[in-house]
Protein backbone atom coordinates (compact mmCIF):
# COMPACT_ATOMS: atom_id res chain seq x y z
CA UNK A 1 0.00 0.00 0.00
CA UNK A 2 2.76 2.44 0.97
CA UNK A 3 4.82 1.62 -2.14
CA UNK A 4 1.73 2.13 -4.29
CA UNK A 5 1.17 5.62 -2.84
CA UNK A 6 4.81 6.60 -3.25
CA UNK A 7 4.65 5.91 -6.99
CA UNK A 8 2.20 8.77 -7.47
CA UNK A 9 4.25 11.92 -7.05
CA UNK A 10 1.16 14.15 -7.33
CA UNK A 11 -0.09 12.62 -4.08
CA UNK A 12 2.10 14.02 -1.32
CA UNK A 13 2.55 12.24 1.99
CA UNK A 14 0.37 14.69 3.86
CA UNK A 15 -2.43 14.46 1.28
CA UNK A 16 -2.31 10.67 1.34
CA UNK A 17 -2.37 10.61 5.15
CA UNK A 18 -5.36 12.95 5.22
CA UNK A 19 -7.28 10.60 2.93
CA UNK A 20 -6.34 7.57 5.02
CA UNK A 21 -7.26 9.34 8.27
CA UNK A 22 -10.66 10.38 6.89
CA UNK A 23 -11.37 6.86 5.66
CA UNK A 24 -10.43 5.16 8.94
CA UNK A 25 -12.29 7.76 11.01
CA UNK A 26 -15.47 7.25 8.99
CA UNK A 27 -15.20 3.47 9.41
CA UNK A 28 -14.83 3.73 13.20
CA UNK A 29 -17.82 6.08 13.42
CA UNK A 30 -19.87 3.74 11.24
CA UNK A 31 -19.03 0.80 13.52
CA UNK A 32 -20.17 2.85 16.54
CA UNK A 33 -23.25 4.09 14.66
CA UNK A 34 -22.17 7.69 15.28
CA UNK A 35 -22.33 10.50 12.68
CA UNK A 36 -18.98 10.77 10.94
CA UNK A 37 -19.19 14.43 9.90
CA UNK A 38 -17.64 15.94 13.01
CA UNK A 39 -14.99 13.26 13.34
CA UNK A 40 -13.96 13.68 9.70
CA UNK A 41 -13.75 17.48 10.05
CA UNK A 42 -11.44 17.02 13.03
CA UNK A 43 -9.34 14.41 11.23
CA UNK A 44 -8.80 16.72 8.25
CA UNK A 45 -7.58 19.72 10.26
CA UNK A 46 -5.52 17.61 12.68
CA UNK A 47 -3.00 16.27 10.13
CA UNK A 48 0.16 18.29 10.78
CA UNK A 49 3.58 18.38 9.07
CA UNK A 50 4.98 16.25 11.90
CA UNK A 51 3.55 13.63 14.24
CA UNK A 52 4.94 15.54 17.21
CA UNK A 53 2.89 18.59 16.25
CA UNK A 54 -0.23 16.45 15.86
CA UNK A 55 0.18 15.05 19.37
CA UNK A 56 0.85 18.45 20.92
CA UNK A 57 -2.09 20.10 19.21
CA UNK A 58 -4.43 17.19 19.95
CA UNK A 59 -4.25 18.14 23.64
CA UNK A 60 -5.31 21.66 22.65
CA UNK A 61 -7.96 20.72 20.10
CA UNK A 62 -9.84 18.35 22.41
CA UNK A 63 -10.81 20.92 25.08
CA UNK A 64 -11.35 23.52 22.34
CA UNK A 65 -13.79 21.18 20.57
CA UNK A 66 -15.57 20.57 23.87
CA UNK A 67 -16.02 24.33 24.24
CA UNK A 68 -17.45 24.65 20.72
CA UNK A 69 -19.84 21.73 21.26
CA UNK A 70 -20.96 23.09 24.62
CA UNK A 71 -21.78 26.52 23.21
CA UNK A 72 -23.61 24.89 20.30
CA UNK A 73 -25.83 22.82 22.63
CA UNK A 74 -26.58 25.70 25.04
CA UNK A 75 -27.30 28.38 22.42
CA UNK A 76 -29.15 26.07 19.98
CA UNK A 77 -31.39 24.84 22.79
CA UNK A 78 -32.21 28.47 23.59
CA UNK A 79 -32.61 30.09 20.18
CA UNK A 80 -33.00 27.08 17.88
CA UNK A 81 -31.62 26.91 14.34
CA UNK A 82 -31.47 30.67 13.82
CA UNK A 83 -28.85 33.01 12.24
CA UNK A 84 -28.11 34.53 15.63
CA UNK A 85 -27.26 31.05 16.91
CA UNK A 86 -24.51 30.59 14.33
CA UNK A 87 -23.09 34.03 15.06
CA UNK A 88 -23.10 33.57 18.85
CA UNK A 89 -21.58 30.06 18.72
CA UNK A 90 -18.76 31.20 16.44
CA UNK A 91 -18.10 34.40 18.39
CA UNK A 92 -18.16 32.86 21.87
CA UNK A 93 -16.09 29.84 20.81
CA UNK A 94 -13.37 32.02 19.29
CA UNK A 95 -13.28 34.41 22.26
CA UNK A 96 -13.20 31.63 24.85
CA UNK A 97 -10.50 29.62 23.06
CA UNK A 98 -8.42 32.75 22.65
CA UNK A 99 -8.74 33.66 26.33
CA UNK A 100 -7.80 30.11 27.37
CA UNK A 101 -4.78 30.11 25.00
CA UNK A 102 -6.24 27.35 22.85
CA UNK A 103 -5.38 29.07 19.57
CA UNK A 104 -4.43 25.85 17.76
CA UNK A 105 -7.94 24.50 18.40
CA UNK A 106 -10.02 27.54 17.37
CA UNK A 107 -10.65 26.31 13.82
CA UNK A 108 -11.79 22.78 14.71
CA UNK A 109 -13.78 24.06 17.70
CA UNK A 110 -15.64 26.64 15.63
CA UNK A 111 -16.32 24.18 12.81
CA UNK A 112 -17.58 21.60 15.29
CA UNK A 113 -19.90 24.08 17.01
CA UNK A 114 -21.31 25.50 13.76
CA UNK A 115 -21.82 22.06 12.17
CA UNK A 116 -23.68 20.82 15.26
CA UNK A 117 -26.40 23.49 15.25
CA UNK A 118 -28.71 21.97 12.56
CA UNK A 119 -28.53 18.53 14.23
CA UNK A 120 -29.52 19.60 17.76
CA UNK A 121 -33.19 18.93 18.43
CA UNK A 122 -33.45 17.17 21.78
CA UNK A 123 -31.39 14.94 24.11
CA UNK A 124 -28.94 17.78 24.53
CA UNK A 125 -26.60 16.03 26.96
CA UNK A 126 -26.38 12.89 24.82
CA UNK A 127 -25.82 15.00 21.71
CA UNK A 128 -22.99 16.87 23.43
CA UNK A 129 -21.14 13.71 24.47
CA UNK A 130 -21.67 11.99 21.10
CA UNK A 131 -20.21 15.01 19.29
CA UNK A 132 -17.32 15.10 21.72
CA UNK A 133 -16.79 11.39 21.17
CA UNK A 134 -16.69 11.73 17.38
CA UNK A 135 -14.25 14.62 17.69
CA UNK A 136 -12.06 12.46 19.93
CA UNK A 137 -12.12 9.67 17.33
CA UNK A 138 -11.00 12.12 14.64
CA UNK A 139 -8.16 13.38 16.84
CA UNK A 140 -6.93 9.92 17.81
CA UNK A 141 -7.14 8.38 14.34
CA UNK A 142 -5.45 11.29 12.55
CA UNK A 143 -2.70 11.44 15.18
CA UNK A 144 -2.01 7.69 14.87
CA UNK A 145 -2.01 7.92 11.08
CA UNK A 146 0.43 10.82 11.25
CA UNK A 147 2.62 8.84 13.63
CA UNK A 148 2.75 5.46 11.89
CA UNK A 149 1.80 5.87 8.23
CA UNK A 150 4.21 7.54 5.79
CA UNK A 151 6.27 9.27 8.51
CA UNK A 152 7.68 12.44 6.94
CA UNK A 153 11.37 12.51 5.99
CA UNK A 154 12.58 15.96 5.13
CA UNK A 155 16.31 15.25 4.72
CA UNK A 156 16.29 14.88 0.92
CA UNK A 157 14.08 17.93 0.50
CA UNK A 158 16.37 19.95 2.77
CA UNK A 159 19.46 18.88 0.80
CA UNK A 160 17.88 19.78 -2.55
CA UNK A 161 16.69 23.13 -1.24
CA UNK A 162 20.12 24.01 0.14
CA UNK A 163 21.92 23.20 -3.12
CA UNK A 164 19.35 25.16 -5.11
CA UNK A 165 19.75 28.10 -2.74
CA UNK A 166 23.54 28.08 -3.14
CA UNK A 167 23.02 28.08 -6.90
CA UNK A 168 20.69 31.10 -6.67
CA UNK A 169 23.00 32.86 -4.22
CA UNK A 170 25.95 32.49 -6.60
CA UNK A 171 23.90 34.08 -9.37
CA UNK A 172 22.80 36.87 -7.03
CA UNK A 173 26.39 37.66 -6.03
CA UNK A 174 27.49 37.91 -9.66
CA UNK A 175 24.46 40.03 -10.58
CA UNK A 176 24.96 42.50 -7.73
CA UNK A 177 28.71 42.60 -8.36
CA UNK A 178 28.12 43.55 -12.01
CA UNK A 179 25.70 46.31 -10.97
CA UNK A 180 28.20 47.77 -8.54
CA UNK A 181 31.15 47.67 -10.94
CA UNK A 182 29.05 49.38 -13.62
CA UNK A 183 27.93 52.04 -11.12
CA UNK A 184 24.30 50.95 -11.55
CA UNK A 185 21.85 51.42 -8.72
CA UNK A 186 20.17 48.41 -7.14
CA UNK A 187 17.89 46.82 -9.70
CA UNK A 188 14.40 45.85 -8.59
CA UNK A 189 14.88 42.25 -9.78
CA UNK A 190 18.07 41.93 -7.73
CA UNK A 191 16.27 42.95 -4.56
CA UNK A 192 13.40 40.57 -5.34
CA UNK A 193 15.85 37.67 -5.79
CA UNK A 194 17.56 38.57 -2.51
CA UNK A 195 14.25 38.62 -0.61
CA UNK A 196 13.15 35.39 -2.29
CA UNK A 197 16.31 33.61 -1.14
CA UNK A 198 15.75 34.92 2.39
CA UNK A 199 12.22 33.49 2.41
CA UNK A 200 13.45 30.14 1.09
CA UNK A 201 16.11 29.97 3.79
CA UNK A 202 13.41 30.52 6.40
CA UNK A 203 11.22 27.77 4.90
CA UNK A 204 14.20 25.39 4.83
CA UNK A 205 14.91 26.25 8.46
CA UNK A 206 11.29 25.30 9.23
CA UNK A 207 11.78 21.92 7.52
CA UNK A 208 14.88 21.38 9.66
CA UNK A 209 12.82 22.00 12.78
CA UNK A 210 10.19 19.56 11.51
CA UNK A 211 12.88 16.91 11.00
CA UNK A 212 14.19 17.42 14.53
CA UNK A 213 10.66 17.02 15.89
CA UNK A 214 10.18 13.79 13.91
CA UNK A 215 13.31 12.25 15.38
CA UNK A 216 11.83 12.61 18.86
CA UNK A 217 9.23 9.99 17.89
CA UNK A 218 11.05 7.89 15.27
CA UNK A 219 14.41 6.24 15.53
CA UNK A 220 17.20 7.49 13.29
CA UNK A 221 20.60 6.08 12.46
CA UNK A 222 23.85 7.85 13.31
CA UNK A 223 24.41 8.23 9.61
CA UNK A 224 21.13 10.17 9.21
CA UNK A 225 21.95 12.40 12.18
CA UNK A 226 25.44 13.13 10.87
CA UNK A 227 24.11 13.81 7.39
CA UNK A 228 21.53 16.24 8.79
CA UNK A 229 24.21 17.89 10.94
CA UNK A 230 26.33 18.68 7.89
CA UNK A 231 23.36 19.97 5.88
CA UNK A 232 22.32 22.20 8.76
CA UNK A 233 25.83 23.64 8.91
CA UNK A 234 25.64 24.41 5.19
CA UNK A 235 22.34 26.20 5.76
CA UNK A 236 23.85 28.34 8.53
CA UNK A 237 26.80 29.21 6.32
CA UNK A 238 24.41 30.16 3.53
CA UNK A 239 22.60 32.51 5.87
CA UNK A 240 25.93 34.18 6.75
CA UNK A 241 26.90 34.45 3.07
CA UNK A 242 23.58 36.10 2.30
CA UNK A 243 24.18 38.52 5.17
CA UNK A 244 27.37 39.72 3.48
CA UNK A 245 25.62 39.95 0.11
CA UNK A 246 22.92 41.95 1.87
CA UNK A 247 25.56 44.48 2.87
CA UNK A 248 26.42 44.85 -0.82
CA UNK A 249 22.73 45.05 -1.75
CA UNK A 250 22.18 48.12 0.41
CA UNK A 251 25.56 49.74 -0.12
CA UNK A 252 25.34 53.01 -2.08
CA UNK A 253 27.05 52.90 -5.46
CA UNK A 254 30.01 55.28 -5.08
CA UNK A 255 32.89 53.26 -6.48
CA UNK A 256 36.03 54.54 -8.16
CA UNK A 257 37.69 51.28 -9.18
CA UNK A 258 40.20 51.27 -11.99
CA UNK A 259 39.57 49.00 -14.97
CA UNK A 260 42.15 46.57 -13.62
CA UNK A 261 40.46 46.48 -10.21
CA UNK A 262 37.04 46.02 -11.81
CA UNK A 263 38.33 43.09 -13.82
CA UNK A 264 39.86 41.50 -10.72
CA UNK A 265 36.68 41.85 -8.67
CA UNK A 266 34.52 40.61 -11.53
CA UNK A 267 36.66 37.47 -11.84
CA UNK A 268 36.45 37.00 -8.05
CA UNK A 269 32.63 37.16 -8.02
CA UNK A 270 32.45 34.75 -10.97
CA UNK A 271 34.83 32.37 -9.18
CA UNK A 272 32.74 32.48 -5.99
CA UNK A 273 29.65 31.85 -8.08
CA UNK A 274 31.31 28.85 -9.75
CA UNK A 275 32.16 27.31 -6.38
CA UNK A 276 28.59 27.75 -5.12
CA UNK A 277 27.35 26.10 -8.31
CA UNK A 278 29.71 23.12 -7.93
CA UNK A 279 28.02 19.99 -6.49
CA UNK A 280 30.84 19.47 -3.97
CA UNK A 281 31.78 23.18 -3.58
CA UNK A 282 35.26 22.47 -4.93
CA UNK A 283 37.67 25.42 -4.75
CA UNK A 284 40.15 25.56 -7.67
CA UNK A 285 43.72 26.75 -7.11
CA UNK A 286 43.28 29.89 -9.23
CA UNK A 287 40.53 31.02 -6.89
CA UNK A 288 43.01 31.33 -4.01
CA UNK A 289 45.20 33.51 -6.25
CA UNK A 290 42.25 35.79 -6.95
CA UNK A 291 41.45 36.07 -3.24
CA UNK A 292 45.09 36.81 -2.41
CA UNK A 293 45.04 39.70 -4.89
CA UNK A 294 41.84 41.03 -3.32
CA UNK A 295 43.36 40.79 0.15
CA UNK A 296 46.42 42.76 -0.92
CA UNK A 297 44.20 45.38 -2.48
CA UNK A 298 42.14 45.54 0.72
CA UNK A 299 45.21 46.28 2.85
CA UNK A 300 46.43 48.87 0.34
CA UNK A 301 43.11 50.70 0.66
CA UNK A 302 43.41 50.57 4.43
CA UNK A 303 46.91 52.05 4.34
CA UNK A 304 45.67 54.91 2.15
CA UNK A 305 42.93 55.65 4.66
CA UNK A 306 45.47 55.75 7.51
CA UNK A 307 47.42 58.49 5.76
CA UNK A 308 44.41 60.86 5.82
CA UNK A 309 43.55 63.03 8.85
CA UNK A 310 40.94 61.27 10.93
CA UNK A 311 38.75 64.38 11.31
CA UNK A 312 38.65 64.97 7.54
CA UNK A 313 37.16 61.58 6.74
CA UNK A 314 33.40 61.57 6.22
CA UNK A 315 33.39 57.75 6.02
CA UNK A 316 36.09 55.75 7.75
CA UNK A 317 35.58 52.83 5.36
CA UNK A 318 35.39 53.60 1.67
CA UNK A 319 32.85 51.84 -0.52
CA UNK A 320 35.73 50.04 -2.25
CA UNK A 321 37.06 48.76 1.07
CA UNK A 322 33.63 47.55 2.14
CA UNK A 323 33.11 45.63 -1.09
CA UNK A 324 36.51 43.97 -0.83
CA UNK A 325 35.83 43.08 2.80
CA UNK A 326 32.46 41.49 1.98
CA UNK A 327 33.93 39.42 -0.87
CA UNK A 328 36.79 38.21 1.33
CA UNK A 329 34.32 37.36 4.11
CA UNK A 330 32.25 35.32 1.64
CA UNK A 331 35.43 33.54 0.57
CA UNK A 332 36.18 32.57 4.20
CA UNK A 333 32.69 31.08 4.49
CA UNK A 334 33.11 29.26 1.17
CA UNK A 335 36.32 27.70 2.46
CA UNK A 336 34.47 26.47 5.54
CA UNK A 337 31.70 25.15 3.30
CA UNK A 338 34.19 23.20 1.19
CA UNK A 339 35.78 21.71 4.31
CA UNK A 340 32.37 20.57 5.57
CA UNK A 341 31.71 18.79 2.28
CA UNK A 342 35.12 17.08 2.45
CA UNK A 343 34.39 15.86 6.00
CA UNK A 344 30.99 14.63 4.89
CA UNK A 345 32.54 12.70 2.00
CA UNK A 346 35.17 11.17 4.31
CA UNK A 347 32.52 9.96 6.77
CA UNK A 348 30.53 8.50 3.88
CA UNK A 349 33.62 6.63 2.64
CA UNK A 350 34.37 5.23 6.11
CA UNK A 351 30.76 4.11 6.46
CA UNK A 352 30.79 2.34 3.10
CA UNK A 353 34.02 0.53 4.00
CA UNK A 354 32.50 -0.55 7.31
CA UNK A 355 29.40 -1.92 5.60
CA UNK A 356 31.42 -3.90 3.07
CA UNK A 357 33.88 -5.33 5.60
Amino acid sequence: MMEFLKKFQFVGGRIAKTGIAVFLTAIVCELLNWPATFAVITAIVTIEPTAANSIKKAFIRFPASAIGALFAVIIASTFGDHPITYALVALLTIITCHKLHLGAGILVATLTGIAMIPTIHDHYVATFFIRLGTTTIGLIVSTLVNLWILPPKYSNTITNKIHNLYFKTGNLLEKRGSEVLQNHSLHRDTKLIFNDILREIESTETLCEYQKEEWKLHRSSRQELRYFHYEYKKLNLLRQILFHIGNLIYLPVQYTFSEEEKDRILHATQSLKGIMHHPSFHIPEQHFTLMKDLLEEFWEDQEELHTKPFQSMKHHFSCETVMLYELLSIHDLIEELSEIHVLEAQHQTVLEKTLHS
